[in-house]
């Protein structure tokens, strides 16, 4: 059997993480091992058990995954969010999901913790305009419990095959926080590689949807970073002009919500960046890989159920699909 390493990263006040951190060890083999990655803790909990990476500064959830990782050596690694708690049986569900040799990432089942019989995330969608969101969120957790191909692992629990994960670079760095996770799937589809929904790993996250600037700015930046770059050409061709025309009704939106400034920052960002961003883009690409792959899973539909959807949501759903129909591409 693969052995296996779990990487959980922390930050701040963390009241989950003795629960958490308990979860794992009651469910690792022998030879596996795990380690928390100290990213600014408040307050450390009991670590018997636990090895202990100690970051030189907050360097975001991306960069503590890949601390966490250089210092073990299981054959599979395993992310856990710092306030989820997996259920019995989800390591081993989870490590047999990467077995399979044309499997490059799975992702468990993520219900909520104060109402384990509700989804968070089985799964997450992706947008061909690059936006992500919980796949199944709010949605008995009884209907999700068939294996499947999905768009993209949450980041909350998800695995990985140590080669595949040096094979795709890991999640990136410079992304710092959000949109990581749906960045590594697309690239991990690139690849020619499954990425695939276990629902037998079972994780309870204590999930709570907040807005702040940052944030904002960080997941329309980190959107756009992976439509520019993980797109293979043929793919982004077609996809930009749309992009081109909805991006302006975003800002329409972001000012009627009160977040035009981290709207406008990212795209500021975008320009400053723009020798980065070609040679991310020319790194990616340099690897080939199937475009039609990663098109076909992606939807032509927004389908956000964290948040209201605008009143128009339904009329550009309408044309958003429309246009992907014209490409011959359509997914819904």
């Amino acid at each position: 059997m693969s052995t296996l390493s779990v990487v959980v990263v922390g930050y701040g006040d963390e009241p989950d993480l003795p629960a958490c951190l308990a979860a794992i060890r009651g469910e690792l083999a022998e030879g596996d091992d795990v380690v928390l990655v100290d990213n600014g803790v408040t307050a450390l909990p009991d670590l018997t058990g636990v090895r202990l990476v100690t970051a030189p500064g907050n360097g975001g959830f991306a960069d503590g995954c890949h601390l966490g990782a250089d210092a073990t050596a299981g054959d599979v690694l395993v992310f856990v969010n710092s306030d989820a708690v997996i259920g019995p049986g989800a390591l081993d569900a989870i490590r047999s999901a990467v077995h399979d040799p044309g499997v490059g990432l799975a992702t468990g089942l993520v219900v909520m913790a104060d109402d384990p019989a509700v989804v968070n995330a089985a799964g997450n969608p992706v947008h061909f305009l690059g936006i992500s969101w919980a796949g199944g969120f709010g949605e008995p957790s009884s209907r999700h419990q068939a294996p499947r191909d999905v768009a993209s692992i949450s980041g909350a629990f998800f695995a990985v095959r140590r080669t595949v994960w040096e094979q795709l670079g890991g999640l990136d760095r410079s992304y710092f926080l959000y949109h990581e996770d749906a960045d590594l799937s697309l690239r991990c589809w690139l690849a020619g590689l499954r990425v695939v929904f276990t629902p037998t790993a079972v994780a309870e996250h204590a999930y709570t949807f907040a807005k702040n600037p940052d944030k904002m700015f960080l997941l329309e930046r980190n959107r756009l970073v992976t439509v520019l770059t993980s797109y293979p050409t043929p793919l982004l061709r077609r996809v930009l002009p749309a992009l081109l025309v909805t991006e302006p009704l975003l800002l329409v939106m972001a000012v009627a919500q009160g977040w035009a400034g981290p709207k406008l920052r990212s795209w500021v960002w975008l320009v400053r960046n723009a020798t980065a961003i070609r040679a991310r883009r020319q790194r990616i690409q340099a690897q080939g890989g199937s475009w039609e792959l990663v098109a076909s899973h992606l939807d032509s539909r927004i389908h956000q159920e964290v948040t209201s959807a605008p009143a128009a949501m339904a009329f550009l759903n309408s044309l958003l699909a429309g246009y992907w129909r014209l490409t011959g591409l359509q997914r819904v």
